[in-house]
């Protein structure tokens, strides 16, 4: 048998839990990028600090490293040339690299919850895959390769007879 290891989490919970302001802050939020629940902030919160201590970590190496580093996060898409910048990303910086929010920025969705509604039927395709992820961080090459899928109609015996009728009239006229 294979061996079976707990998943743990992508996340840690604020540490004080009823603190007004930050969950006026989180609602904000919510509302804005048209998230499921807040666990979706704090893993994009400890997503961006993980970043940030890479970037720390990498102050008194060598150029080449912290270039490779530098070109990774331009690849995924987020725009950064020095460590400063690295220190000054926020969860929002990352929420915008999200398959959801980059529908509503490509304006093939009206808001941030119909474009999680299209994700989330298998309605978007990214690349030539079908992508249900509305969390999916869409890089920079695959940023142009949006699109959705065009639902077949269905046709019964009324509108078959119809369409032939048009035809025959298009045909005869």
């Amino acid at each position: 048998m294979g061996d079976i290891r707990k998943k743990r989490r992508l996340y840690s919970r604020p540490k004080k839990l009823y603190d007004r302001v930050r969950i006026d802050a989180e609602n904000e939020i919510v509302k804005k990028y048209g998230l499921k629940n807040k666990k979706e902030i704090w893993k994009a919160k400890s997503f961006v600090s993980k970043l940030r201590k890479r970037a720390k970590d990498l102050i008194g190496t060598q150029k080449e490293k912290q270039q490779t580093f530098f070109e990774k996060l331009n690849r995924m898409g987020i725009s950064v040339s020095e460590i400063s910048d690295v220190l000054g990303l926020t969860e929002e910086n990352l929420l915008n690299r999200r398959l959801q929010s980059v529908l509503v920025k490509k304006k093939l969705a009206r808001s941030p919850n119909q474009a999680r509604q299209l994700i989330v039927h298998k309605n978007v395709i990214v690349g030539k895959n079908v992508v249900n992820i509305p969390s999916f961080l869409v890089t920079r090459d695959l940023e142009d390769k949006i699109s959705l899928k065009i639902k077949k109609v269905k046709i019964d015996e009324e509108n078959k007879n119809s369409i032939e009728k048009m035809r025959s009239e298009i045909v005869l006229g």
